[in-house]
């Protein structure tokens, strides 16, 4: 018998690879004899990059940049050595967590940080990049991730046009006579699970600008300003990205990945899979285990669990999910191609009990023999 198990982190409790790996024991204690792959598992959101260093054998490099309000922050992301591939969180360098209720300024927020990110990886070797970018706190359209790549943005007077969203309306022309010649030779993944454009009703600053301190005073005049970059690019590049999907993901950072590094956007939890391999042992998989912190309706409207899934179906295998705490509405992953889902909690206790990781681990493995040997 052949398991397979991608399972999402317990936040709290367990890791994807330490939940995996739990599961592993519990179906050798049913089957001594199975044939048990763990996967690791992220939807290329928060966490993302821990679960693909632990789970693909990576290096955390740990690295000090520069944070959305211009400060020195500390970021780290994952490098792949075999592969010359870096896993990058946005979030690390210009996440809305790096910045208090009363810091946000969409003025001034960059995504300087960012660049100087791919920029070490770049200069380690890496050529191909995973990159999350959910939870901005920037809606400056890219341009301080560009500017910190060699692009320059100069102002009507020959000036640099400056930082932030602030910027995106002075821009008048582009130079690239500094960008790193090894760019060219990058290949960028984005992981993006949001179709809005960059500009309009439904665009960047309409859309996610408000969360980010953008006030109705200020709206109409950062979309036209966007508008503007994003024309200037296009008059200078040739290209034109404003309108595609998932160009107004993090504050226009989308946009700036498409145009300026021919990225591919892509749904986080289908690049993440095929990142990992997923489907090449899902072929001929009995069984394969998924699961996450808690099943509830929202995991069955497309979350990492239901992403295995499907893709487990294509291929005829049943599929199970474990978690921490499933609610009534859970019946929606039936659905979404989940045959079973089973709580691991074992026994009246504290939710503080039940998350401490030792606590997690064993009730996982005790859960899944238990299931394990109806097989």
């Amino acid at each position: 018998m052949k398991v397979v198990v991608a399972i999402d982190s317990l936040k709290g409790s367990l890791s994807s690879m330490e939940a995996g790996l739990a599961i592993k024991e519990g179906v050798r204690l049913a089957h001594p004899d199975a044939d048990v792959v763990v996967k690791p598992l992220a939807d290329g959101g928060e966490g993302t990059t821990d679960a693909l260093i632990e789970g693909m054998g990576g290096e955390r490099i740990d690295i000090t940049i520069t944070g959305p309000l211009g400060k020195p922050v500390q970021a780290y992301y994952g490098y792949l050595e075999e592969t010359k591939t870096a896993i990058l969180e946005m979030a690390s360098a210009a996440g809305i967590i790096l910045v208090s209720k009363e810091e946000k300024n969409p003025l001034t927020a960059t995504t300087y940080g960012v660049g100087e990110m791919i920029l070490d990886a770049v200069d380690r070797g890496c050529r191909n990049f995973i990159i999350g970018i959910g939870g901005s706190a920037t809606n400056d359209g890219g341009i301080g991730m560009l500017k910190a790549l060699g692009y320059t943005f100069l102002d009507a007077d020959g000036q640099d046009a400056g930082q932030g969203a602030q910027a995106l309306g002075k821009v008048t022309s582009i130079r690239k006579e500094h960008v790193s010649k090894a760019l060219a030779e990058c290949h960028f993944q984005v992981a993006c699970d949001v179709t809005n454009p960059l500009c309009g009703e439904n665009g960047a600053t309409y859309i996610y600008g408000p969360q980010k301190g953008v006030t109705d005073d200020i709206k109409a005049q950062l979309d036209a300003d966007m508008a503007h970059f994003a024309e200037v690019t296009s008059e200078t590049l040739g290209n034109h990205f404003a309108d595609t999907d998932g160009a107004g993901a993090a504050g226009g950072l989308g946009f700036a990945f498409l145009s300026y590094l021919n990225a591919e956007l892509t749904p986080g939890i289908e690049l993440i899979l095929n990142a990992v391999g997923l489907e090449k042992e899902l072929k001929d998989a009995d069984i394969v285990v998924t699961g996450e912190g808690r099943l509830d309706h929202q995991t069955a409207m497309g979350k990492a669990p239901v992403g295995v899934a499907k893709l487990a179906k294509k291929y005829g295998a049943r599929v199970l999910a474990f978690a921490g705490g499933v609610t009534k509405d859970a019946r929606a992953c039936n659905e979404a191609g989940i045959d079973a889902f089973f709580p691991i909690v074992r026994g009246i206790t504290t939710l503080e009990e039940a998350m401490k990781p030792e606590n997690a681990r064993q009730n996982m493995i005790d859960s899944v023999e238990q299931v394990f040997r109806l097989f």
